[in-house]
């Protein structure tokens, strides 16, 4: 079965949020999927983007392809996750 990363629209008309799921290939964009591991408001500002990062690093593991777009969207979340783990006082002291 092959896996990919993608997003699923949820929302009202004109008002689009997203789920970042792991879903069949051959599935329809807003039909089944395995799991979800995040969401993207695209609408919020600044987007406001939030994604498991482990479960995201087990799925690729395992042979899943992220979209272009989650792909994007993985970069920026790991980014931030490292920003807001070096601002906490833990790393400060190191």
């Amino acid at each position: 079965m092959a896996v990919k990363l993608r997003l699923m629209r949820m929302g009202k008309t004109k008002q689009p949020t997203y789920r970042v799921v792991a879903a069949d290939a051959r599935s329809p964009r807003n039909g089944r999927f395995i799991e979800i591991i995040g969401t993207y408001e695209p609408r919020q500002d600044p987007s406001r983007i939030v994604i498991d990062n482990e479960r995201a690093a087990h799925w690729i593991r395992s042979g899943a392809q992220p979209t272009d777009r989650v792909a994007k969207l993985l970069k920026i979340a790991a980014a931030d996750a490292a920003t807001s783990a070096a601002s906490t006082p833990e790393a400060a002291a190191k």
